[in-house]
């Protein structure tokens, strides 16, 4: 009878052993996933935190914004309809669209056939027309600003407006060509040789096999113009500053702020929707963009 008794009180032991490997297997597994994604969490954390706050601000009433309290008493939503009923603020998203939707259309439509080009033809003075269009990437903005004003304001007459800004695009952008000609090396060439098996010229492999193929980089290449364009402070100052109508938001949002220097609540809003086209398409369209940029580190 001891002998079973001591068996029996041994037992719960002997199974509890045998879950304990199961639960220290979890735990390791569970600490071995924080050591190696401490930095990414922590960098994500480094990131995340100012759109929170800017995102809290701009709920806030007036008075609590000015407090340094970091959570909103009440969420105060109006803020934001406040902004957009602001005098200009929905011309200058009318400006913002226009010159990130021109000016990426024309970036996409000038670098195609430029890459193309580069990439794929093979004539002489192509390394050397290759280091030309790099060699542009090297040059300041500032350096030319002072000769094309002149030329945009006082010859085309054009001060005033965003079109010296736009028109530009429609002739090619140096780090775009670069980054899509990158990208169209990776293409096989035996597609290449098949569709001009087929009977298709230049054009027509352009068409039908290359861009199909090269949608990644081309919507790399479309996102970064995007975004440049969205942002573009520098261009809007110099060209279209001495008319409000044709201020874009991230210009327009300077004069907001020093409208409502006090309300760092409607400050935070209008920042929050400037700010929220570029999140938004980069969150849909992140997988072809990381795709477009790995696939441009290949060597011509």
């Amino acid at each position: 009878m001891t002998t079973t008794t001591l068996t029996a009180r041994r037992t719960p032991a002997r199974t509890g052993t045998t879950g304990d490997p199961a639960a220290r297997a979890r735990r390791k597994r569970l600490l071995h996933w924080i050591a190696v994604h401490s930095l990414a969490l922590a960098a994500a954390l480094f990131f995340v935190l100012p759109f929170v706050f800017v995102f809290l601000t701009s709920v806030m009433n007036d008075d609590q914004a000015m407090s340094g309290e970091l959570w909103p008493h009440e969420w105060n939503w109006s803020n934001y309809v406040t902004v957009f009923k602001t005098p200009g603020f929905l011309d200058w998203w009318k400006n913002s669209l226009l010159y990130a939707g021109l000016g990426t259309l024309f970036t996409v439509c000038s670098a195609i056939p430029v890459s193309y080009a580069l990439a794929r033809f093979r004539f002489r003075g192509r390394r050397t027309a290759m280091l030309l269009v790099i060699s542009t990437m090297m040059l300041p903005p500032q350096v030319i600003v002072i000769p094309m004003y002149l030329v945009w304001a006082q010859q085309l007459h054009l001060s005033g407006s965003l079109w010296p800004l736009i028109i530009p695009m429609a002739f090619g952008d140096a780090y775009s060509i670069f980054l899509l000609r990158q990208f169209m090396l990776t293409i096989p060439q035996e597609y290449i040789e098949s569709s001009k098996v087929d009977g298709c010229g230049e054009v027509r492999t352009l068409l039908k096999v290359i861009i199909p193929m090269a949608k990644p980089g081309i919507a790399a290449i479309a996102l970064f113009q995007f975004f440049y364009c969205w942002n573009d402070y520098f261009g809007p100052q110099i060209y279209a500053a001495q008319n409000p109508a044709a201020w874009t938001l991230s210009y327009g949002l300077e004069s907001f702020k020093s409208a409502h220097s006090v309300n760092w609540n409607l400050t935070m809003a209008a920042t929050l929707l400037v700010m929220a086209p570029v999140i938004i398409v980069f969150f849909f369209a992140q997988k072809a963009f990381v795709e477009g940029v790995t696939l441009t580190g290949v060597k011509g």
